[in-house]
């Protein structure tokens, strides 16, 4: 079987936009939907879908980027709630933002880890689907994804954990290249090598 030229390009070239530089227009309502669906189709050993979506509005995320700067702003050490709050501000910045919510559960025929895998991957397809509709995005997680009361304010229920946001929008610059890993370092072949 031939390799399927186009999208071995695209993800030979894949790049990250900066959430702060992701510009209207996003996706509207349709092609958000058409985007989730897609990256919902991910290994999910069970059939559980361990995992569920928020989609947060563009008009109601000023509010909750001033809430998550008060949070921030109630932290003793100064530093770090300077940090936060200016964290806070990336959640506003997208013109669509979504997170992917991880519902792992213990008592499941799956183990806990397998379930947060499918969640992990939900967000990496969540991504390739923007790119494959032309929008660019970024994974980012952040302080209101591990603060208990930060992430009730986003939506999480009891018991489930943010996998991370995912900002999309049209990107206002072009992506940059980074260095990445020297793969033949982290390749081991099992046992002895490669013949």
């Amino acid at each position: 079987m031939g390799a399927n030229a186009p999208l071995v390009d695209y993800l030979r070239s894949r790049r990250t936009i900066a959430a702060a530089q992701l510009k209207e227009p996003g996706p509207d309502g349709r092609t958000l939907r058409d985007i989730l669906t897609i990256a919902a189709r991910v290994p999910d050993h069970g059939k559980l879908a361990p995992w569920r979506f928020i989609v947060y509005e563009n008009a109601a995320r000023p509010g909750l980027v001033e809430r998550l700067r008060a949070m921030a702003a109630g932290i003793s050490d100064e530093r770090e709630a300077a940090r936060r709050a200016e964290r806070a501000r990336t959640f506003g910045e997208a013109p669509v933002v979504v997170a992917v919510v991880s519902r792992a559960a213990e008592g499941q025929k799956v183990p806990v880890w397998e379930q947060q895998l499918s969640a992990g991957a939900v967000c990496l397809n969540l991504v390739h689907a923007c790119h494959a509709f032309g929008f660019a995005a970024q994974w980012l997680t952040g302080w209101y994804a591990y603060d208990e009361e930060a992430a009730a304010l986003l939506g999480a229920k009891p018991g489930e954990r943010i996998a991370g946001f995912v900002h999309i929008g049209t990107p206002s610059l072009p992506p940059a290249e980074r260095e990445r890993p020297d793969i033949d370092s982290l390749v081991t072949y099992w046992p002895g090598g490669p013949a």
